[in-house]
């Protein structure tokens, strides 16, 4: 009679559910930002919200609204000038890609079980940079690929 071994299939199943938590936790929508924020959110009027609701920005947002639209910024910076201080925000394109791997295999009289997840994420530019003056938006420049 064959032994089946268990703890080979517990590590496939184990590393094939972190995996897919991975890859659902790294997913940021205006819909998941607006569902932690609701009561700030629901405060506003009705055009702004559809607007953030659309991921779109206006001039004259506060860096809540913006957030709540686009997300956390990649990079932030300030500029000091005699005229003031202004602080950009930096939204990177980014390219994620996904792999996951499976192999199976029957040797020494039972089963056992092997998979493997990576992901690489490469950035290829500037997507969106988003100019505050004053604690508002007071510009902003969006970028094509």
């Amino acid at each position: 009679m064959k032994k089946i071994c268990p703890g080979g299939w517990f590590r496939v199943a184990l590393l094939l559910g972190c995996s897919v938590g991975l890859l659902g936790g790294c997913q940021s929508t205006p819909a998941s930002r607006i569902a932690k924020k609701q009561a700030v959110f629901f405060s506003w009027p009705a055009y702004t919200q559809e607007k953030i609701r659309a991921g779109q920005i206006e001039v004259g947002y506060t860096p809540q609204q913006v957030e709540l639209a686009k997300g956390k910024p990649d990079r932030v910076g300030r500029r000091t000038t005699a005229a003031g201080d202004r602080v950009e925000w930096v939204y990177l394109w980014n390219d994620s890609r996904f792999a996951l791997g499976f192999g199976l295999g029957l040797g020494g009289g039972h089963f056992d079980g092997e998979a493997e997840a990576d992901t690489e994420v490469s950035v290829a530019g500037v997507a969106l940079r988003v100019f505050f003056t004053a604690g508002v938006v007071s510009a902003f420049e969006s970028f094509s690929r």
